[in-house]
């Protein structure tokens, strides 16, 4: 009976190392890769957190590295917070991480209820150069009144000192308005964006003080 023979094969040594070479590269570009640090970060549309506090909010004060940190991470630490309402980070580049931010900003204070309401209906009792709502507004108009003041261009927000709901037996949704540099101002809740034009109109009447009515014939009166 003829005996089979075994061919035995041969390592190619100049394949292993070739192999070798090629892992080696993996690893070193891997390690490389995770000691890459995130070093530029961008944040827009802040303006109760200065830019560096979002920084210490989202995780990156120590400049992470760039592949262990999440996109979703980072939007999820920043979402926890009152005031934040929704957050869109994008990665242009390993090292750049840029942070859209959408606040939750408080909009008055309602002195019946001795808080500080927020876009979201949220209540809270810290302090912020808002207006206040001195008297009580009934719930129906409440909710209309915090969709209006909500969409408000917050600069002019900010001029307002005081907000008294006053309502007349032509409109159950007048407001009548203290503003920081002396004028006042009556509104309904239909026309409320009209106040976002409050400083081109007072423009017209130079620098005189007294109430403006746009909520009805939109017209000056001087304070005599």
């Amino acid at each position: 009976m003829a005996r089979k023979v075994r061919k035995k094969r041969k390592i190619k040594v100049k394949n292993v190392m070739l192999m070798m070479f090629f892992i080696m590269v993996i690893l070193l570009g891997v390690a490389f890769l995770t000691d890459v640090k995130i070093n530029n970060i961008v944040i827009k549309g802040n303006s109760l957190y200065s830019d560096w506090e979002i920084i210490e909010k989202a995780g990156l004060s120590d400049y992470p590295s760039s592949l262990k940190t999440l996109s979703k991470t980072i939007e999820s630490r920043l979402e926890e917070d009152d005031y934040i309402k929704s957050v869109d980070v994008k990665r242009p580049s390993l090292t750049k991480v840029v942070i859209e931010l959408e606040e939750n900003l408080p909009l008055f204070y309602y002195l019946p209820a001795e808080k500080t309401i927020l876009a979201d209906k949220t209540e809270v009792t810290e302090d912020f150069p808002v207006p206040t709502v001195i008297n009580y507004v009934p719930d129906k108009i409440y909710t209309k009144f915090l969709s209006a003041i909500s969409k408000v261009n917050y600069d002019i927000v900010k001029r307002i000192s005081e907000i008294k709901y006053d309502p007349n037996e032509v409109d159950d949704g007048r407001f009548f308005l203290t503003m920081n540099d002396g004028n006042q101002v009556y509104l309904t809740l239909n026309d409320f964006n009209k106040i976002d034009n409050y400083l081109d109109i007072i423009k017209e009447f130079d620098n005189k003080k007294g109430i403006l009515y746009l909520d009805s014939g939109e017209y000056f009166e001087v304070k005599v």
